[in-house]
């Protein structure tokens, strides 16, 4: 693996691998090698991690223990530029975060200092003190507030080829999620159901602006940085309606199950955003019946039942 002078070899020694840098207990091992040719992805990955280093000429730090598709680490390169190192389980989500944050270009999102595109690998900027939103000791609403305005700093970029879109990404959605409620028969509200399938399809065809969304805007993909006072990192970009992406940080920054404090925090969010929060809450409600039926053909229907609880209520708000 790539080597300072007077620096560590870290990760793969004559074959034998360093459990610092590869433990059993990272998040990838367990959710990969669920997935089609993943064990072999994962024997493959310390050979590929000091692939990248040597490349890059990288000193490698233990990774982070987070992500279930990627292995993540502090790297610093031979300035002593502080950055990361992300590889990829190659997947179809991640085929072009690198392209999205050369669009961005540091506007509200990390930047991107390199790519090995062929290998799904990223070096990027580091940030300093790195600590996610979710974790951040403040009321949920000084939470949303920030988190509004990264995420309208990414929308200033306008939608552009190279990406797909979220009315075709949805629009498949759709008849998957309906398959999974006919063949898993989970128990769910047919009637919610049905109308969050339906919003899937709708929702995309009444957008009245379409912008490069991040994807995957939750409060564990916004850092606190020193360039910016907060950064969104792991982005899932798309092109489309704006109001795709807030769900996942109105739901999970203080989850609650309160109709009126959700009402709130949908209506602060919009006006801080510019969008309209009747539209957020369903886009928000199609969502989280998708997510249900994702779950459920997981095996996890409890888990499906508690979004179908969320679901609920959030169309309760559009009635």
């Amino acid at each position: 693996m790539g080597r300072h002078p007077g620096g560590p070899l870290v990760g793969v020694v004559r074959g034998v691998i360093d459990r610092t840098y590869f433990p059993d207990s990272l998040p990838i091992y367990a959710g990969l090698r669920r997935a089609e040719g993943g064990e072999q992805w994962l024997a493959g990955l310390p050979e590929l991690v000091r692939q990248l280093a040597d490349k890059w000429s990288l000193r490698l730090e233990p990774p982070f223990h987070g992500g279930s598709a990627a292995w993540v680490a502090p790297a610093t390169l031979p300035d002593g530029t502080a950055a990361v190192l992300k590889v990829s389980w190659p997947h179809r989500e991640a085929r072009e975060e690198a392209t999205a944050l050369r669009q961005w270009d540091g506007r509200g999102a990390i930047r991107l200092l390199a790519e090995d595109r062929d290998r799904y690998a990223l070096l990027i900027e580091r940030c300093h003190p790195g600590v996610p939103l979710s974790t951040l000791d403040a009321p949920a609403e000084e939470r949303l507030t920030i988190a509004a305005t990264v995420l309208s700093r990414l929308w200033t970029q306008s939608a552009t080829s190279g990406f797909e879109k979220v009315a075709d990404v949805t629009a498949e959605w759709a008849p998957i999620a309906t398959e999974r409620m006919e063949r898993i028969r989970p128990g769910y509200d047919p009637g919610l159901v049905r109308r969050g399938i339906q919003l899937l399809e709708v929702l995309p065809e009444t957008a009245t602006r379409s912008v490069l969304v991040h994807g995957d805007f939750n409060p564990g993909n916004v850092l606190s940085a020193q360039r910016a006072q907060w950064l969104a990192i792991d982005a899932k970009p798309m092109i489309g309606d704006p109001g795709y992406d807030p769900c996942p940080m109105l739901l999970q920054v203080d989850p609650t199950t309160d109709k009126a404090t959700l009402a709130e925090r949908f209506g602060l969010f919009g006006e801080l955003v510019g969008e309209p929060a009747e539209r957020l809450v369903a886009w928000s409600f199609a969502r989280t019946v998708e997510a249900a039926l994702w779950s459920a053909n997981r095996g996890e229907i409890d888990v499906g039942a508690e979004n179908m609880v969320t679901a609920g209520i959030l169309a309760s708000l559009l009635d």
